[in-house]
């Protein structure tokens, strides 16, 4: 077991986090990152990327990630491999952590960036498909389904928008729903309904994500609920769409939380309620949920953070003049 003191530590290692660290390190602040269970976060079980800024041509998802970790350690930050525990907010700066390597942090500020993962169904074949034609994130992966037949499994609002983004894509979207109803909001639904791209089939469950021939998703396995019978969907593309879990079970009590487990943040900045922490990323973003826009965020968290250090370093030599 082991002390590291910094004056910040970065907790997650997704493009929030290596972003927060790229920023912090250049501004001389000796950043640590606690990688967490999966270093990279969600991009590295993702294959292509289509729609990061800089890239003429589609890159893995994995690479991206290692790109960022490299780009991080060479101008600086210091990568653990450990994952929090416990984290002690109540007492202000410095802040203390602990590791399951049973390491102890102590850090001036706090960067949350622990993210998000989709809710997945469990379903056979639906995590050996992943990137062969099963998605849950129709933004990062709708373009790839031009012109072909793709489904969308959920009933909720994040269900029915991605239908409805989906058919700028592809005339032949299906939603799923174990339900005779939806969830969604009205106004989504009406557009829902609207929209003759659009089928809807209730009560269905999907019991399985079956591959073609070559590897790739084939069909849809389905079961009505009430009745019971058994029927097919041939698609392209399937889009599981019933919810993210924010990584946010270490907060609870420490930082407020919206009803889904999003934590809070003053809008239009990555502060939360505690000075010097500061939260960045899918963790605090249930709307956009993109590499980019998490990335800017862990700019925006490390500007905010080496603020916080120099105005308290600014109150401390005030504080000393005036003796």
């Amino acid at each position: 077991m082991a002390t590291h003191t910094t004056k910040m530590l970065i907790i997650g290692s997704g493009p929030a986090g290596y972003s927060a660290a790229i920023y912090a390190a250049r501004a001389m602040l000796e950043p640590i990152v606690v990688q967490g269970l999966q270093p990279g976060g969600q991009l590295t079980i993702t294959t292509d990327v289509e729609n990061y800024p800089g890239f003429r041509d589609v890159v893995q998802g994995p690479w991206l990630m290692e790109e960022m970790r490299a780009q991080a350690e060479h101008v600086g930050t210091r990568m653990i491999w450990d994952t929090i525990v416990s984290v002690d907010l109540e007492n202000g700066s410095p802040f203390r952590a602990i590791g399951d390597s049973g390491d102890e942090y102590i850090a001036d500020c706090l960067v949350i960036c622990t993210g998000a993962q989709a809710k997945w169904l469990g379903a056979p074949g639906e995590m050996a498909l992943g990137g062969k034609g099963v998605s849950a994130c129709a933004t990062c992966d709708g373009f790839f389904y031009r012109g072909k037949k793709v489904a969308v499994i959920g009933g909720g609002n994040t269900a029915v928008e991605e239908a409805l983004y989906l058919t700028n894509h592809s005339d032949n979207v299906t939603l799923i729903h174990r339900r005779d109803s939806l969830r969604a909001e009205k106004i989504l639904q009406e557009r829902l309904f609207a929209n003759p791209k659009i089928t809807v089939l209730w009560n269905k469950g999907v019991e399985s994500f079956e591959a073609g021939e070559n590897g790739m998703l084939h069909h849809l396995a389905l079961t009505d609920t009430v009745t019971g019978e058994a029927s097919t969907l041939e698609v392209d593309g399937a889009f599981v769409a019933i919810g993210h879990a924010p990584a946010t079970s270490l907060f609870v009590g420490k930082l407020p939380m919206d009803e889904s487990g999003y934590l809070l943040t003053e809008p239009g900045t990555p502060k939360t309620v505690i000075p010097g922490v500061f939260a960045a990323g899918d963790v605090t973003d249930h709307v956009y949920r993109q590499a980019v826009t998490a990335a800017g965020m862990g700019c925006m968290a490390a500007l905010d953070g080496e603020r916080f250090l120099a105005s308290r370093a600014h109150a401390v030599q005030e504080a000393q003049a005036a003796e």
